[in-house]
């Protein structure tokens, strides 16, 4: 009788050693997969930006379960093996994702400015032609066109207005302490009408005009335009000059 207590107890223990070891073998399984499918969405989610990670990230888990399946007897190694697995694959991500550029800010639309005042005195005289043609262009002159150079007869910028007078524009780009006189205004009063058979004659300058010229202007019908106007007129705080130029009657 006492053999056979013995034998009944050995047997008992056999059955939970077996009971045990089995449990911690599906233990070890829910840890790989948990583990497997954590790199495995880690690396789809940066496969887009990064392609490498993905056929790294496939390479370590075959490599993992290569492990297991050949290291099964051992639970030990088999968990070392797939631990090393996963912190290389963790390593790979993290690496790609330092080195990812990171994305560079849309600007958006460039806004369309009118040139500033100091902006104007820092244009050469060609270059300010332009600009005074281009805002004539944009109030409703849309054949205006620069014809300045030698020989113009003070005509730099020419055009038609919108109700059908013809436009005669001076460009005067001086500095600030450059001021437009009177023979200036009168050199252009002398043949803006007579030659160019003006309807509306605009003097435009990125200074100021003397007193004389403008009681000149005045007597002659011209529209002087000075820094702070072109300022206004560039940035739409003013109407286009020749709304102010009044015929002369003979």
């Amino acid at each position: 009788m006492p053999i056979q207590v013995r034998e009944r107890v050995r047997r008992h223990r056999r059955s939970e050693f077996d009971l045990r070891r089995t449990a911690l073998g599906f233990a070890l399984v829910a840890i790989l997969l948990c583990g497997a499918g954590l790199a495995f969405r880690t690396a789809l989610e940066s496969a887009e930006r990064h392609p490498v990670v993905a056929g790294v990230s496939v390479a370590a888990l075959v490599a993992a379960a290569v492990a297991v399946l050949r290291r099964r007897r051992s639970r030990r190694a088999a968990a070392e093996a797939a631990s090393a697995a996963l912190e290389a694959v963790y390593e790979v991500v993290d690496t790609a994702l330092e080195e990812m550029p990171d994305p560079e800010p849309d600007p958006g639309p460039e806004s369309v400015r009118s040139p500033e005042p100091a902006g104007w005195q820092d244009m050469d005289p060609y270059d300010f032609e332009e600009a005074v043609a281009a805002l004539c262009r944009r109030d409703g002159c849309a054949d205006a066109e620069v014809v300045g150079g030698a020989g113009d007869l003070g005509a730099d910028v020419v055009a038609t207005t919108p109700d059908g007078r013809r436009l005669v524009v001076q460009c005067k780009r001086y500095s600030s302490g450059n001021r437009v006189g009177s023979q200036e205004l009168q050199r252009f009063g002398g043949t803006c009408y007579a030659v160019h058979e003006a309807g509306a004659a605009v003097v435009v300058t990125t200074s100021t005009f003397t007193e004389p010229a403008l009681e000149y202007a005045e007597q002659c019908g011209i529209v002087c335009v000075d820094l702070d106007g072109l300022t206004a007129w560039s940035g739409a705080g003013a109407p286009p000059p020749w709304q102010a130029v009044h015929p002369v009657e003979g």
